[in-house]
């Protein structure tokens, strides 16, 4: 297998969530078995041209999206979410890449079924990853993400025709899911399709030996200081205002922890109720928004390393790659009992699940973990074995290897 070519709505560190780790590190994997590595993406929120990230090939290309009479806010919110771009020129340019084995598309869509199209016209096969979403995906949040285009004439439509835009899936060498309830899912919809759970994974040793006196020392907190973090962008779906009020009132008895809150925004009027509830609970001097690190930045890693404990309190998570993340800096963790967690968390075994919204229990779960060092200490020590041995990116790419090695041979 020569090249592998991985289609993207974007790629741009500033806003990176999980597909875009996920693509990054098993793209550096590939890269010390010998493979060549291409991202195929707009250039949404960055320049177009070509750029190393770590050896990492990226070419970005010009887009637009699809409707009439977007305004300029519209457009904003799209670019944040990622939104279904059209992007003639990624399409010519991923038609004639010389020496292409096989095309990984992230994206369904438009940009999907451009990589579904190239596959058929040049005789390689494609196979897609659905990270989160596509059968799991509230109706609220589909309404939220739905709402800068609702009621605009789509002009795009012809072109999501023609490029068999509904036919992504149903056409794929092979679907790969990263949460195990919408792997079981598309199993049923598609029997006959080679469907894999492939979970996400972390580069444990990053984590593990990440020292956490950097970030304290960046951001001025004092040793004495336990820290509450949760890493996640800065979104719905992320549920960090329930956290919010969960903490607020968990630090009415804990006046040693400080909340942190880490992740790129996507949703700016979220970012802003976050923030105005922080000042409704006068909790100024003790909740921290950071707005996004650079995923390559050591103060990432430095800051898990720096933390008491970790909360993902998610109401929509396809996966949750940071409880990965969290249990590899030896972090005890709280996570919602939503979509794909429960695939891979055991509940007092290896983290402490709680009904999504629930803001009671949230602080139910603070409270239990801040106050019983024996518990924090049990669920990391179980939670960080599980992690070295079975999410180490080395591992992942072993399995993912044979899925390409399966759809390359017909298998």
């Amino acid at each position: 297998m020569k090249k592998v070519v991985h289609v993207m709505r974007r790629f741009t560190p500033q806003k990176w969530g999980g597909t875009e780790n996920t693509v990054f590190y098993t793209s550096r994997e590939l890269l010390k078995r010998h493979m060549e590595i291409r991202v195929f993406c707009t250039d949404m929120l960055a320049t177009p041209g070509f750029q190393y990230l770590e050896k990492v090939g990226v070419r970005r290309f010009r887009y637009l999206f699809p409707w009439f009479f977007l305004t300029r806010d519209a457009k904003r919110k799209l670019e944040l979410k990622g939104g279904s771009p059209l992007s003639l020129p990624l399409f010519f340019a991923l038609l004639f890449e010389k020496d292409v084995s096989l095309i990984h598309t992230h994206v369904q869509h438009r940009l999907g079924g451009m990589a579904r199209t190239v596959a058929r016209l040049r005789g390689v096969p494609y196979v897609v990853s659905v990270h989160g979403g596509h059968f799991t995906l509230p109706q609220e949040q589909v309404d939220q993400m739905t709402a800068p285009f609702r009621g605009k004439p789509e002009w795009g439509k012809a072109f999501g025709a023609l490029l068999g835009s509904r036919r992504v899936l149903e056409d794929a060498d092979a679907v790969i899911c990263v949460g195990q309830s919408e792997a079981e899912a598309m199993k049923k919809r598609f029997p006959q399709k080679p469907v894999h759970y492939l979970p996400n994974g972390v580069d444990v040793a990053r984590f593990s030996e990440a020292d956490g006196e950097r970030f304290r020392s960046t951001y001025g907190f004092q040793p004495l200081e336990k820290l509450v973090l949760c890493v996640s962008r800065l979104d719905y779906q992320k549920n960090q205002l329930g956290l919010v009020r969960a903490f607020a009132a968990f630090a009415e008895n804990h006046p040693d922890h400080r909340l942190v809150l880490i992740g790129p925004v996507t949703v700016e009027a979220y970012r802003d109720e976050i923030l105005e509830a922080v000042r409704e609970l006068k909790l100024e001097d003790r909740v921290t928004v950071i707005e996004g690190l650079d995923p390559l930045d050591p103060l990432l890693p430095s800051a898990y390393k720096a933390a008491e404990l970790f909360v993902l309190p998610s109401v929509h998570e396809p996966f949750g790659m940071v409880i990965l993340e969290a249990w590899a800096a030896g972090l005890p963790v709280i996570a919602s009992r939503v979509g794909g967690i429960p695939g891979f968390v055991r509940h007092e075994h290896t983290a402490l699940l709680t009904e999504p919204q629930h803001d009671e229990a949230l602080a139910e779960a603070l409270n239990r973990l801040a106050d019983n060092v024996e518990l924090r200490t049990d669920l990391a020590r179980r939670a960080f074995g599980e992690v070295a041995r079975r999410y180490d990116w080395s591992e992942i790419v072993n399995r993912l290897l044979k899925i390409y090695e399966q759809a390359v041979n017909g298998k």
